[in-house]
C-alpha cells in the first residue's frame, strides 16, 4: 500500500473515532471542573457523568470512540503511570503485598471452583469467575475463557462474567475507598487494600487516586502484581483443559500479559535510573491523568447494569460472594502479614 492510501485510511480511522473520543474528553473536562470547584474525586465525577450519558454508547457515531477511550486510552494512561513510580518505591512496599496478592489469587480461585460445584455449575465456571475477580476483571475473563473447555453455555458464561465483574468493580470503586477510610487506613495501606481487591485496573486507579497520590501509586503497583498472576493462572487453566480432554477449538488466544503492564514495568525501570527529565515526567503524568479520566468516562458510558437481571440469581450470588470473600481475605492478609 502506498503512502497516500495509508494516510487516507488513517484519516478515516480518526474521523470514525473522533466523536466518541471528543464526548469522553468533554465529560472528562466537566468532571475536572467539578472536582476542582467542589473537592470531590475527579474519577467519581467522570464515572457518574459518563453513566448519565450512557445513550451515547448505543449504535451511533460515538460508539467506536467510546470503545477506544475505554480500552486504549486506559491502557496508555496506565502505562504512562510508570513515569511516576520507581523501583525504590516498589521495594518500600515490602514482601507483604506480594504475599497478599499470591495468596489472595490462589485461595479465591480455589474457593470459587468449590462454590461453583456446590451451586450446580461446572468447575470451569468457578475458574472463570474466580479468575476474573481475583486477577484483572474483564481482561482475565476473556483470557481464561480461551483456555477453558468448550461447553454449550460457555459464551453466555463469559458474557455474564465480563458484565458482572465490570459492574461489581464499578461499585467497589465507589465503596472501598470509603471503607478504607472508615477503617482508619493510612494512604499506603488503603492503596494496598484497593489494589488487592478491586477487579478492573481502571477502577483501581480511580479509587486509589481518589484518596491520594500515595494511595493511587500503591494501588496501581499492587494491582499490576495481580495482573502478572494472569500468566500462571492461564497455565493452570490450560492444564485443566488438557486434564479434562476438552481443548479449546480454534481461535486466537489473547496475550498472557497485557502490553500495558509490560510498558508500565519498562517505564518504571527507565524512571528508576534518574535519567528522565522532570519536564518529561510532568508531561507524562498530565497526559496519563487526562487519558485515565477520559477512559473512566467511557467506561461509565458503557455500563449496562440492567443486563445482569437477565442471567438469574445464582450466578450473581456466586460473583458477589467471590467479591466479598476477596475483600475479607485481603483485609485479613494485610493485617496478618503487614
Amino acid at each position: 500500500m502506498d503512502t497516500p492510501a495509508r494516510v487516507s485510511l488513517g484519516s478515516a480511522r480518526v474521523r470514525t473515532l473522533a466523536p466518541g473520543v471528543l464526548a469522553c474528553g468533554v465529560v472528562g473536562a466537566a468532571a475536572t471542573f467539578l472536582s476542582e470547584h467542589y473537592g470531590a474525586p475527579v474519577m467519581l465525577f467522570a464515572l457518574l457523568l459518563g453513566m448519565a450519558m450512557n445513550f451515547l454508547s448505543a449504535e451511533g457515531p460515538c460508539r467506536p470512540g467510546i470503545e477506544f477511550s475505554a480500552k486504549q486510552l486506559l491502557r496508555i494512561g496506565i502505562a504512562l503511570l510508570g513515569l511516576r513510580i520507581t523501583i525504590a518505591q516498589v521495594a518500600a512496599l515490602g514482601w507483604a503485598p506480594v504475599a497478599t496478592v499470591v495468596l489472595s489469587v490462589v485461595i479465591t480461585i480455589g474457593v470459587s471452583m468449590l462454590a461453583a460445584r456446590l451451586m450446580g455449575f461446572k468447575t470451569s465456571f468457578g475458574v472463570l469467575t474466580g479468575g476474573a475477580t481475583a486477577i484483572c476483571g474483564a481482561s482475565a475473563a476473556l483470557a481464561l475463557s480461551a483456555a477453558l473447555p468448550n461447553h454449550p453455555l460457555k459464551d453466555r458464561a463469559t458474557l455474564f462474567t465480563v458484565i458482572g465483574v465490570s459492574a461489581l468493580s464499578t461499585i467497589c470503586m465507589v465503596l472501598y475507598p470509603m471503607l478504607a477510610q472508615a477503617l482508619g487506613y493510612a494512604p499506603l495501606d488503603a492503596g494496598m487494600f484497593l489494589g488487592a481487591t478491586i477487579h478492573d485496573v481502571a477502577q483501581v486507579v480511580g479509587a486509589g487516586y481518589s484518596i491520594s497520590t500515595e494511595a493511587g501509586d500503591a494501588a496501581t503497583l499492587v494491582k499490576l502484581m495481580r495482573v502478572a498472576m494472569l500468566l500462571p493462572v492461564i497455565v493452570f487453566a490450560a492444564l485443566y483443559t488438557r486434564r479434562t480432554g476438552q481443548a479449546e477449538a480454534g481461535g486466537e488466544r489473547p496475550p498472557l500479559l497485557p502490553w500495558f503492564a509490560v510498558a508500565f514495568a519498562i517505564l518504571v525501570a527507565i524512571n528508576s535510573t534518574g535519567w528522565v527529565p522532570k519536564a518529561v515526567q510532568s508531561a507524562g503524568n498530565d497526559i496519563s491523568r487526562w487519558f485515565l479520566v477520559a477512559s473512566i468516562a467511557g467506561i461509565g458510558m458503557k455500563t449496562q447494569l440492567k443486563e445482569l437481571v437477565t442471567v438469574g440469581f445464582k450466578p450473581i450470588a456466586l460473583m458477589l460472594g467471590e467479591t466479598i470473600f476477596l475483600a475479607l481475605l485481603a483485609l485479613a492478609l494485610l493485617r496478618w502479614l503487614h
